[in-house]
């Protein structure tokens, strides 16, 4: 069948329902863990907020400055592989340990480590992409990897959300509990990483040269001028910094924002499951539609039906408006990360896929740092968390505006 995934396709997408259970303990579990920290230490709940935002910020940042380098080392010959299991194994290792470290700040610190690895190893999975299918079935391969990872996040965060809401009954103290949901998301995601770690084979890349960190750094200068010269690539990283900032600053800072208005965890933690249900036939939705039609103009609805869901957050302060944004975020979440994923791989160029999806990080999960450290700062300034999301409302109307100017040069 023409539609039937490779055994290379499936591992690949394996690594996205390896990875998912991370991001998806960040945004729901582990704010709410770290307000029990914070909060034993006598810290008030808009600093909490804000502590969470400047974390997430630094881990991002850390990825921002490291991500094009590294990427355009793992574009030499059998690089790839090993960047992209080193930097899986250190998140999930990291992971393992979260329950460790009984101080705030130190959790805190263990928390960008992991962040930072986790967004790594992204940049080397996303630029696996041109080597592992074909450009025509991109947009369809790069869907089914976020539909997929969605759905089997849900299998560890159920099991934690066992241990985690049902300790006492159990027979064990919430740190015990914290620590088996720790271990089981990390041993999920290793468990996913090992198919395709030693399955995968770098088809498109460049010759070693002598000097390998000096030709990285200065292949790494040539590609940052090639981006500007290349009209449509600039402009759709330009657009891509804007409105994914918004999506990626949602998913981090769902949980911490409905914790710091007092609704209720249990119903938080079950509205964001929801979304990960949601987004599974979402995200295969587009799949299909990906076929039918332009994903340029999938990605533009995607990106206004956030702006509409950033604008209804402003407002947030009742449980069931928290589950309403819940089932919308899902409904596009794996829509415009899948397509804005597959649309840049079709037009960089392929044996410098590393390189070019590190800037592609910058402005993807690395840019976050603008919209959660602008959540922290206006909350912390304002003392009213409201008016920290109403700037990323902002986000997707500058990210549509740059992205209709790239359509314009198809």
């Amino acid at each position: 069948m023409k539609d039937k995934l490779t055994k290379l396709e499936i591992k690949w997408i394996m690594y996205d329902i390896g990875n998912s259970a991370f991001i998806l303990l960040v945004s729901t579990i582990l704010p709410i863990y770290f307000n029990s920290l914070s909060s034993a230490a006598g810290i008030a709940e808009s600093d909490y907020l804000s502590y969470w935002s400047y974390a997430t910020s630094i881990s991002t940042l850390i990825v921002a400055l490291t991500g094009p380098i590294l990427g355009t080392f793992a574009d030499y010959k059998g690089n790839k592989k090993k960047v992209f299991l080193l930097s899986a194994l250190l998140g999930a290792l990291s992971l393992a340990c979260f329950w460790i470290p009984g101080s705030w700040l130190t959790f805190l610190i263990l928390y960008v480590v992991a962040k930072v690895a986790y967004s790594l190893s992204l940049i080397f999975y996303d630029s696996m992409v041109v080597d592992i299918t074909t450009e025509e079935r991109m947009d369809s391969v790069s869907s089914k990897g976020y539909a997929w990872g969605y759905i089997g996040s849900c299998i560890p965060f159920l099991i934690s959300l066992v241990f985690v809401l049902m300790y006492e009954s159990i027979g064990i103290s919430i740190t015990t509990a914290m620590m088996i949901a720790f271990i089981i998301n990390a041993a999920w995601w290793i468990l996913f990483t090992l198919p395709l770690a030693f399955s995968y084979h770098q088809k498109y890349y460049i010759e070693h040269q002598s000097h390998v960190v000096r030709s990285t750094f200065s292949r790494l200068g040539q590609t940052l001028k090639k981006a500007k010269e290349q009209k449509k690539i600039f402009l759709f990283l330009l657009a891509f910094f804007f409105f994914i900032d918004g999506v990626y600053t949602i998913i981090d800072m769902a949980t911490a924002y409905g914790t710091s208005l007092g609704l209720d965890t249990t119903g938080l933690l079950l509205a964001l499951l929801v979304t990960q249900i949601v987004a599974f036939p979402a995200s295969l939705t587009f799949a299909v539609l990906s076929k039918k039609v332009d994903s340029a103009k999938l990605i533009k609805i995607c990106i206004l039906a956030y702006f509409f869901i950033a604008v209804f957050a402003v407002q947030l302060d009742k449980q069931w408006e928290f589950w309403l944004l819940a089932v919308a975020v899902g409904c596009f979440q794996g829509g415009i990360q899948a397509l804005s994923r597959s649309y840049y791989a079709k037009i960089i160029p392929e044996n410098s896929s590393g390189e070019y999806f590190g800037l592609f990080d910058i402005c993807g999960k690395g840019a976050s740092f603008l919209g959660t450290f602008l959540i922290g700062f206006v909350t912390q300034l304002t003392g009213h968390q409201n008016l920290g999301v109403a700037v990323i409302s902002v986000m997707f109307l500058i990210g549509y505006y740059f992205f209709n100017k790239v359509t314009k040069l198809d």
